[in-house]
């Protein structure tokens, strides 16, 4: 379930929310699956997932503070 950065680049800031909202549900399933002692299905996943989230928070702050302009001293 890796989504590449140029596909994360072109979502909009709405897409960007529904699709972590989506992986942080995913995640907290895959982790009761691990605390109640199962065997998740795919356990390579829990990585790819944690890692997607990042990028979209990465992606998010790079956005937001491109927007805000620096302030500088004089």
């Amino acid at each position: 379930m890796k989504i590449k950065n140029k596909e994360l680049r072109k979502m909009t800031k709405q897409e960007l929310d529904n699709k972590l909202l989506e992986l942080r549900k995913d995640l907290i399933k895959i982790n009761a699956q691990i605390g109640a002692g199962t065997v998740p299905e795919n356990p390579g996943n829990v990585k790819n997932v944690k890692k997607t989230v990042a990028r979209i928070l990465t992606i998010m702050t790079e956005t937001k503070n491109k927007e805000v302009p620096k302030k500088t001293h004089a």
